[in-house]
């Protein structure tokens, strides 16, 4: 039997009190985290809930939803900047949301894609696919740069317009140290371009009397998310919404090895502030020096394809495939309210028709481009 004297039990109190002194300011952070963020946080999640709503109200009255939530989020909290400058007690929630649960929306994006879906497509449209969106991206820059658009709006466009429009702008934004006004703007412009496609392929499609397989491989590079090109195929046949929707996946897949590159090539533009909040985006700042491995590699690209080897491989169950997806979805949409409510209205004005016009030429270019591959794949 052990007994422990006054000064023994006191020891012992004192050696329970500087263990659990690390847990306990452990805990305190989290808390003192949340309570900074918690404003901001609850002001996005707010805007989303609205964006949402209208999103559901559109398809209730229309069919189907014009606008989706993501663009709808980026809107509201553009108007909300607009009316109303958040204070200090508003700007790490909303930081907060803009950067972290942007970057993790990214890896969980990573659970949706399949190596199987690029085997499908079989290697002649698998290369000429790569090879549309890589010859897009060169020539979507080089019509920004040459609009006098900066470095990086030009990036996100030919980014957004070659692979996957928002969803693309939304992951390579931390990559180059975007600002929000960046991100705001191109989303915008080809948010309403999106929806000028999808209304006019199918019209397209009737003019030149193209096959369905044709229009299916046609919508599938042109059009910018995966939903927007049912719309655009379904009213010509279930064969384009089918081919159509496999190019897409495939042009989706493009993402992860351009974040790649440009996590590699864009490193200095990361240092370097785009705007006076650069943080609101852009990852961490590294220091000057040589490069460590994951300021090469951010985090959130080697989650995004450590979950697409998982996919892949069979460690991820199907039936949780929907509601990661359904989560990624959410947080997408929180951080564009957080982006919107980071922007100055005036300044995406003054940069409106430079970036509507390059963001339509890169388009028209698009679609030329995935015509010529049609032609030379002779598809019938």
């Amino acid at each position: 039997m052990l007994v422990l004297g006054h000064h023994g039990c006191a020891e012992v109190s004192h050696r329970c009190d500087s263990a659990m002194k690390p847990l306990s300011d452990f805990n305190l952070r989290i808390i003192a985290a949340l309570a900074d963020n918690s404003p901001g946080v609850a002001l996005c999640a707010s805007l989303t809930a609205i964006a949402l709503a209208i999103q559901s109200a559109e398809e209730v009255l229309f069919g189907r939803s014009w606008l989706e939530a993501l663009v709808i989020a980026i809107l509201l909290g553009t108007a909300v900047r607009t009316m109303w400058t958040p204070g200090q007690r508003w700007a790490n929630g909303i930081a907060f949301c803009a950067k972290t649960l942007l970057e993790l929306a990214v890896v969980l994006l990573g659970a949706t894609v399949s190596a199987s879906m690029v085997f499908e497509a079989g290697l002649p449209l698998l290369a000429g696919i790569a090879g549309v969106v890589t010859a897009s991206l060169i020539v979507s820059y080089g019509l920004g740069r040459s609009f006098g658009l900066p470095h990086r709006m030009a990036v996100l466009i030919a980014c957004g317009n070659s692979i996957c429009g928002n969803s693309a702008i939304a992951a390579v934004a931390p990559i180059i140290g975007a600002d929000g006004e960046d991100v705001a703007t191109s989303i915008a412009f080809t948010a309403v371009l999106g929806v000028a496609v999808v209304l006019g392929l199918p019209i397209l499609a009737v003019a030149w009397q193209m096959n369905p397989h044709n229009f299916g491989v046609l919508a599938g590079l042109t059009v910018y998310a995966v939903p927007q090109v049912l719309a655009a195929t379904a009213p010509i046949s279930s064969v384009s919404a089918q081919i159509g929707t496999l190019v897409k996946l495939v042009r989706v897949l493009m993402l992860g090895p351009i974040v790649f590159v440009l996590s590699i090539l864009e490193v200095k533009n990361r240092e370097t502030p785009a705007a006076a909040a650069p943080a609101v985006t852009a990852g961490e700042r590294p220091k000057s020096g040589r490069p460590a491995l994951h300021q090469l590699v951010p985090w959130f690209i080697v989650g995004f394809l450590g979950l697409v080897v998982m996919r892949s491989v069979g460690l991820i169950p199907t039936r949780i495939l929907a509601p990661i997806s359904l989560v990624a979805n959410g947080l997408t949409i929180i951080s564009m309210a957080a982006l919107g409510l980071g922007v100055d209205i005036r300044a995406v004005a003054k940069a409106g028709p430079r970036v509507i016009a390059v963001v339509t030429l890169s388009l028209v270019a698009l679609g030329g481009l995935a015509m010529t591959l049609i032609g030379i794949l002779r598809i019938s």
